[in-house]
């Protein structure tokens, strides 16, 4: 108490002089921006009229008086594809949802269709409805010589705190991801970058301003930015997205073979084997890839192996997803090398993929 009263009778003559000064205090001078940050900020004011705020909203019905009335259901990111009113978001922002509507930088709102996507990439397209203030399109990068280490941006609506930017590097290349339809997601992008709850659909750049991914997932215990981000690579973005323009889905390039990861998972297990088994065709109307040759099963519950697919293009699978997502790399129509264990010994076939049915 001493010790309080000692300190306010010596420090009340320079507060009251300060006071009575009544002046504000002298600027600092600063200088220039540094390089670093003019190009940041450059890249940001370039790229925000690029970006949308996307909200959804889901129709209930009353049970009592039979009116239907909209609820809100959630929020992420978009951004414009093109100059035609394209928006690309992820698939989990739109999911379940019956109406979203699209706010962008110039603080207009849109309602939007859902033009189509594709679950297995986490990728929807909405298009905005009726006519608007055109905003230009995202200059696309390529990801395929995307290096670790190099600096990367991320725009978007984190927590519903609208036009973010948030910077850091590529953490790391071709990781791996298992989505909610059971299908893996491969070649993504990690990223230290700080993405949370409603980044989700926004761009990751380059530090020229181009896209290189999709921010679609965050790994972190409390659910919050742990500094381990992924972003679906542009590579895969330019593949899917045009297809999903042209005819409101994406067809996965396939074998014409039906696989199941569980069945596949007990039979290797006990002949002690890696790879996928390959059990019979798709549906009765669809062949195999010539080549290929289907299990057989008897009336007795045995089952004789075909063919077991280890490699495609050399890169070994060991599930049905992971083959999956290997053709995926391709386009249907198009030939590719498959390497088999047939009769216990490895054999390479050419094949022509298939309209996943």
């Amino acid at each position: 108490m001493w010790v309080a009263l000692l300190f306010s009778s010596l420090c009340a003559p320079a507060l009251h002089a300060a006071a009575k000064d009544g002046v504000p205090r002298a600027i600092t001078p600063r200088g220039e921006l540094g390089a670093e940050e003019k190009a940041t900020i450059d890249l940001f004011e370039r790229a925000r009229d690029s970006v949308a705020f996307i909200t959804t909203s889901s129709r209930v019905q009353d049970f009592w008086s039979r009116n239907v009335f909209s609820v809100p259901r959630g929020s992420g990111s978009g951004f414009m594809w093109d100059e035609a009113g394209h928006v690309v978001t992820n698939f989990h922002v739109i999911e379940g949802a019956s109406e979203a509507t699209v706010k962008l930088a110039d603080g207009s709102e849109f309602k939007c269709s859902l033009v189509g996507a594709s679950p297995t990439h986490d990728i929807a397209v909405l298009k905005i409805s009726g006519s608007y203030k055109r905003a230009p399109p995202v200059p696309l990068g390529t990801s395929h010589d995307v290096r670790v280490g190099q600096k990367v941006y991320a725009i978007g609506n984190p927590f519903g705190l609208d036009w973010t930017l948030t910077s850091g590097i590529v953490s790391a290349l071709n990781r791996s991801l298992s989505g909610g339809n059971g299908a893996t997601v491969e070649h993504l992008i990690q990223t230290d970058a700080a993405i949370n709850p409603g980044n989700s659909g926004g761009p990751l750049l380059d530090s020229a301003g181009r896209l290189i991914g999709i921010n679609t997932a965050i790994y972190s215990p409390s659910g919050a930015n742990a500094g381990i981000g992924f972003a679906v690579p542009v590579d895969t973005v330019n593949r899917v997205v045009p297809q999903i323009i042209r005819h409101g889905k994406y067809v996965l390039p396939a074998l014409g073979i039906r696989m199941d990861d569980g069945v596949n998972q007990r039979l290797l297990s006990i002949l002690n084997l890696k790879g996928v088994v390959v059990l019979r065709a798709a549906k009765a109307a669809i062949q195999p890839a010539a080549g290929l040759k289907e299990a057989t099963f008897g009336r007795n519950g045995t089952i004789t192996l075909g063919d077991v697919i280890t490699a495609v293009e050399g890169k070994p699978v060991t599930s049905a997803s992971q083959l999956a997502a290997r053709l995926d790399d391709f386009k249907v129509g198009d030939r590719v090398r498959l390497t088999v264990l047939r009769q216990g010994r490895s054999v390479a076939l050419e094949v022509t993929l298939q309209a996943d049915s």
